[in-house]
């Protein structure tokens, strides 16, 4: 049923990073599907990452409809306990074959890498039987909560549908904002996607989570360090706790996306590699 969608949507972002917004900017838990995609649609994003498994067949009609794609699904794995996943995991991966939406995933509680990797393997293979990637997702505070603890497991996992991402805010809260460029260069060969919002160089969630429009920290030169080491994969706004109207946020997010884009010379979406 998505399989159209998701082919055209694959071949679009091999021209360019691609720009979707988180559902808890758009209405998680609110909103029905229809009001989400008709949005994000209406305001020029190219299509949502969703949290959790339900309700996947109205969330991809919905989607499909206004030519949107499902980028990711936000899942939990916590490897120390005696049932790591869900088990409605692997019927809701059939559900995404051909789509491209990848499984964001993060790593929770007390661990061992042994286990981590274990466990992220066994999602690998469900994973991998229909064609799913799966992407570390660092998050403050959980077993894997930076970029680098991602690359670590995924050089441990060896398997090539493993990735990781770079979430902004989780950088700067665990304090790498000057090691961001490091960070990047590492992770490149492994970077499945990468999360961004506006942001202060440091301080709480209400600093480090913005619109995109706000804060001192540099966005722009964020990505073009993506861009400088061939990153071409989307990019998400992250839109945590945000106060004010969800609508007016993600548009004023969606003006500077594009500002930070054009100051740099390129066009709407897409972070060019500079020759070599």
């Amino acid at each position: 049923m998505w399989i159209s969608a998701g082919l055209a949507g694959a071949e679009k972002e091999r021209r360019a990073n691609l720009f979707f917004a988180f559902d808890n900017g758009v209405g998680r838990g609110k909103w029905m599907p229809q009001e989400q995609a008709r949005t994000l649609k209406e305001l020029g994003y190219d299509g949502i990452g969703y949290t959790g498994t339900k309700n996947l067949l109205e969330r991809f009609k919905a989607c499909d409809s206004q030519g949107l794609r499902v980028f990711s699904l936000y899942l939990p794995c916590h490897p120390g306990n005696e049932v790591p996943f869900s088990p409605q995991l692997a019927e809701a991966v059939k559900q995404l074959e051909g789509t491209g939406t990848m499984l964001w995933l993060t790593v929770q509680g007390r661990s061992s890498d042994m286990e981590a990797v274990r466990v992220i393997r066994e999602i690998s293979d469900i994973a991998g039987r229909h064609g799913i990637k799966v992407a570390l997702y660092p998050h403050h505070g959980f077993y894997v909560a930076t970029a680098r603890d991602a690359v670590r497991l995924v050089k441990q996992v060896g398997r090539p549908n493993v990735g990781v991402s770079i979430n902004l805010c989780h950088e700067l809260r665990a304090g790498n904002v000057d090691r961001l460029g490091e960070i990047i260069e590492e992770a490149a060969p492994h970077l499945f996607l990468v999360s961004i919002n506006g942001a202060d160089r440091e301080g709480g969630w209400d600093k480090l989570i913005r619109t995109l429009d706000q804060g001192e920290f540099d966005v722009p030169g964020f990505l073009r360090k993506l861009a400088a080491v061939g990153y071409t994969g989307p990019v998400g706004l992250q839109c945590y706790n945000l106060k004010g109207d969800q609508r007016e946020n993600l548009e004023i997010s969606m003006k500077a996306w594009r500002n930070h884009l054009s100051s740099d010379d390129r066009s709407r979406g897409q972070l060019q590699v500079p020759e070599k």
